[in-house]
């Protein structure tokens, strides 16, 4: 499974301008050894790869990694002694490292002790995390049937009286039963006058009949995150209330419908954004129709005002768009999709008509 992402670093690596790259953050090691550790390395040459972790992990990740070699520190042996003699052996000058996951005080910190010059990867693991394997697919899709299974529960659940932090930690606890890892990011839960705090967190705030509540929230499972918005109601709605919430359901209908591979970020994002408009509520949709998702629940770029970029077949976006009142509420949809060249596939099960508890 993992050795799949291993190829696919130790081939782009042939036409790279460094001879090898230094992984410290925990998504990417994750990423090229399907190994969760608080420590370590990986060091990818156009023809090796080298993982080094302490005592704590060793024996794990000797049962666990494939493809790579495997080194303890120790005693006078450090993570820096390690690259050092890795590139000697590699005959590597340059070195490239993660930049966007490095901090200045750790970039200082190597640079005072290493042979080889750091030089920035410049990108290129978000455009190989980017593209996903059929294996990390599958992956996805159980963390969001393990999502689904917590709001069904949930919506049995939702009544007057109980709080906003009630149900998230219900929702929370149900992905854990239902065998995540994690959560994907912190639980989301806005109800009533909330609704427009469209990443508000969870509070004191009691459930009243008319409220509309708007869940978001993700599974963690097998290192790949899901991630679903759902907008129900409490009791009865509104005529304003139904307006918005049909106006966000046909944008999310439409931008589903246009989502394919080849499609510009900017221009997928458009088809939400001018429904919304074309209805009157242009103001109070201001965030992006979408993100990728994958190791992280914010894995690249997506569906973005501001991405000129083509969406390449094997990308997973989410179509999430929404409409914010202050001091009424507020409304959004969230599917996720991976990108093919005909069209998508929709992840998501969970129905999208408005529910009324």
């Amino acid at each position: 499974m993992f050795e799949e992402n291993l190829k696919g670093i130790l081939s782009a690596l042939k036409d790279a301008p460094y001879g090898a790259v230094l992984l410290t953050s925990p998504q990417n090691r994750f990423y090229v050894t399907g190994f969760h550790s608080s420590a370590g390395i990986a060091l990818i040459s156009k023809d090796r790869a080298v993982f080094a972790t302490d005592f704590r992990y060793f024996e794990d990740a000797g049962a666990k990694i494939q493809g790579f070699e495997l080194v303890m520190t120790k005693s006078g042996l450090s993570y820096t002694d390690i690259i050092n003699r890795f590139c000697a052996e590699e005959g590597v000058t340059e070195l490239a490292f993660e930049a966007d996951a490095m901090s200045y005080a750790g970039y200082q910190a190597y640079s005072a002790k290493l042979t080889a010059k750091l030089v920035p990867e410049d990108g290129l693991m978000a455009r190989l995390r980017h593209i996903k394997h059929d294996f990390e697919l599958e992956r996805i899709e159980k963390a969001q049937r393990i999502a689904e299974a917590a709001f069904d529960k949930i919506l049995t659940a939702i009544r007057p009286g109980i709080r906003e932090c009630d149900i998230a930690a219900e929702l929370d606890y149900q992905m854990r039963l239902f065998g995540a890892t994690a959560n994907s990011f912190d639980t989301i839960v806005v109800s009533g006058e909330n609704g427009s705090l469209c990443h508000g967190v969870p509070g004191e705030r009691v459930i009243q009949n008319g409220d509309f509540i708007t869940m978001d929230f993700g599974a963690l499972w097998g290192g790949y995150c899901s991630d679903m918005t759902r907008t129900v109601a409490v009791g009865h709605v509104s005529d304003e209330q139904r307006k918005v919430y049909d106006t966000v359901l046909r944008a999310q209908t439409e931008s589903l419908a246009a989502a394919k591979a080849g499609i510009i970020g900017a221009d997928l994002h458009k088809v939400a954004a001018d429904i919304i408009e074309g209805a009157g509520y242009g103001e109070y949709f201001g965030h992006s129709l979408g993100h990728s998702l994958g190791i992280d629940v914010h894995d690249g770029l997506g569906a973005q005002p501001t991405n000129m970029e083509p969406l390449q077949e094997g990308v997973v976006v989410t179509i999430e768009p929404g409409i914010y009142l202050p001091g009424k509420f507020g409304v959004r949809i969230e599917d996720f999709v991976v990108l093919t060249k005909d069209g998508c596939r929709n992840f998501m099960k969970a129905p999208k008509e408005l529910i009324i508890l």
